[in-house]
């Protein structure tokens, strides 16, 4: 059986339409077609179906889709271990919204210019469902929180950012100190069941702070349209921009650093994609080193901090 013709098949049942198979592969729509044909007589059954404008599986087609997709991943897997003097190949990586619409697309952005032969797949999910993920071997790697208890011996993890906790409140609050603002205004809290929200219920548990709480929400993006909109105050990590824009906050940097958000990228040792991990950790290290702009910033900031 030609593996092209299992590519076209899952391509256009991906797509839901033949033409975009075409454009995607560099074939004409003819071409997929017979493919497509050749490939339902080997097996004996037809394999797609038209939907009124798509394409669609049929029963049989559904039955060997996932088969399908595994043989033409563990091909591409081949190719990489194969190519040693170039890296090709497709790497399953997994992040959290904030890294995903923050540190990500500089990630991309450098890797897509040195290695354009690696295919990133991304999935996005919570840091706890990631680092599932990982173990079960359903991803590659994940870019996630550094877990609340030790990561387990079957992988390895490397320190990619460090978010500091701040208070964000609104432009229009009275400016007081941190744990005055936390103690004294209506709070917006982070869902204690990820694992950044536990980060920020032990900062409050450590300083005896019992804030007023009125919303607990998974969702750092939602919390601060909240804040801006005078709903309360919150305690959350710095993260990357971008930040939702159109809004008017204030960041107010807390003294205790023992209390930071740690983000990483988390990867199986005994992955057959382990030499795309490097590469791609290689990348993250270098679109993510300090630039001499960001260090005077960063030091402007700590001067301001002091001084306040």
């Amino acid at each position: 059986m030609d593996t092209r013709f299992l590519e076209s098949f899952v391509t256009v049942v991906d797509n839901g339409s033949i033409a975009e198979a075409a454009r995607r592969l560099n074939l004409t729509p003819a071409a997929i077609a017979q493919r497509i044909r050749t490939l339902e007589t080997e097996v004996g059954s037809r394999l797609i179906i038209r939907s009124g404008r798509t394409v669609r599986s049929t029963e049989a087609g559904a039955v060997i889709l996932d088969r399908a997709r595994s043989v033409l991943g563990e091909i591409r897997d081949l190719k990489s271990a194969a190519a040693s003097d170039r890296a090709s190949g497709q790497l399953r990586l997994g992040a959290f919204q904030s890294v995903l619409a923050g540190l990500v697309p500089d990630i991309l952005s450098l890797m897509t210019k040195k290695y354009p032969r690696i295919e990133v797949y991304i999935v996005r999910a919570g840091s706890a469902e990631l680092y599932r993920q990982v173990l079960d071997g359903d991803l590659d790697g994940a870019i996630i929180v550094q877990p609340p208890f030790t990561i387990s011996k079957a992988c390895d993890w490397r320190l990619l950012r460090e978010e500091p906790l701040i208070v964000l409140t609104s432009a229009k609050t009275a400016v007081r100190s941190p744990h005055t603002i936390l103690a004294s205004e209506p709070f917006i809290r982070l869902d204690r069941k990820i694992w950044t929200g536990r980060l920020v219920d032990g900062y409050l548990r450590k300083h005896g702070i019992r804030p007023r709480e009125r919303y607990e929400l998974d969702g750092a993006e939602a919390i601060a349209a909240m804040v801006d909109r005078g709903l309360g105050v919150s305690l959350m990590p710095d993260w990357a921009p971008p930040w939702p824009g159109g809004l008017s906050l204030v960041k107010i940097a807390v003294r205790d650093r023992t209390f930071t958000r740690r983000i990483g990228l988390i990867w199986a040792r005994t992955s057959v994609r382990v030499r795309l991990v490097n590469i791609f950790l290689e990348v993250a290290t270098m679109a993510l080193a300090p630039k001499p702009n960001d260090i005077d910033q960063r030091r402007k900031r700590s001067v301001s901090a002091r001084r306040s």
